[in-house]
């Protein structure tokens, strides 16, 4: 028999038997089961979080083995939704989920943030628009909300907390003209991808021992990634989860973020007033567009 104290006594000591039961009654939106996500959902659920909202519309297929939660043999074709759901029911039978299979969209965005108290994004790389119209949300319905990105060997996170700096101020996207050419919407989706890629990881420490450059290739959205990566990612985001949750322990938001890359033995903490509109950004922005150019 399930037995939900039991099963998460042994995160007593770390937290209080109290703040366990604050835990058991949050609600977490997770946007995206793939690479992240998938470890996000499962830490967050040996955690104790009770109450979910779940959202994916991919499925599992044999280039995902070497990162993503679900993927395996016997997951091979099916939805990461539905295998990511049986995960967490398989922890915790009690918990909640509300499960988005068919993605989040403008119709369903409103519901999928319904009464959740943090988001956690992880969202494929390139879905910017949709990555975009969340995060704006939440700050509108003052919902904290946290990115970690695997960065080679190494993860890079930040948070937006309510009424902080947002993740518009932050990114500084740039909105495609109406009339512009194909060749420029793509020009302008490749560097807004870039502007995401500095901004979460300012300090770009993954740049230093990158053996094969043509491995990234934002036109054909085509990035490398590694399981440790990941997990490093999970831990990082989800202990933020519960520092933000239970109101204890620093929290640092942007524009103030944190890279550690475990190939280099590095812990960074940056700074980056005015997001990606300060000058070293700016800077950043070009050096790495150098480095992945002509990769088409």
């Amino acid at each position: 028999m399930f037995n939900y104290e039991e099963a998460f006594s042994r995160n007593f000591g770390w937290v209080t038997k109290e703040e366990q039961q604050i835990l058991r009654n949050t609600k977490v939106a997770v946007g995206g089961l793939g690479g992240v996500g998938g470890d996000h959902a499962t830490v967050l659920t040996r955690l104790g979080i009770g109450n979910f909202h779940i959202s994916d519309l991919d499925d599992y297929d044999v280039a995902n083995f070497n990162r993503q939660a679900g993927a395996n043999m016997s997951t091979l074709g099916r939805a990461k939704a539905e295998v990511m759901e049986e995960t967490i029911r398989g922890i915790n039978p009690e918990a909640n989920i509300k499960n988005f299979d068919k993605g989040i969209d403008d119709d369903n965005l409103e519901e999928f943030l319904e009464g959740v108290d943090i988001y956690v994004d992880s969202l494929d790389i390139f879905c910017l628009d949709i990555r975009r119209k969340v995060f704006r949300r939440c700050y509108e319905k003052g919902i904290p909300t946290i990115t970690a990105a695997p960065m080679g060997m190494g993860t890079a996170f930040l948070v937006f907390m309510p009424g902080k700096m947002s993740f518009d101020e932050y990114f500084a996207i740039v909105e495609t003209p109406n009339n512009a050419s194909e060749e420029e919407k793509a020009n302008i989706f490749n560097d807004n991808i870039v502007r995401f890629v500095v901004g979460v990881s300012p300090s770009i420490q993954q740049r230093h021992y990158l053996v094969e450059r043509s491995s990234i290739n934002f036109f054909k959205q085509k990035v490398p990634s590694t399981c440790m990566g990941i997990s490093l990612a999970a831990g990082t985001l989800c202990t933020n989860v519960l520092k933000i949750i239970l109101k204890r322990g620093e929290v640092i938001y942007a524009p103030s973020g944190l890279h550690f890359d475990a190939y280099r033995n590095k812990l960074i903490k940056t700074w980056r007033p005015w997001g990606n509109k300060n000058p070293i950004q700016r800077y950043m922005f070009w050096r790495f567009k150098q480095i992945i150019k002509d990769n088409k």
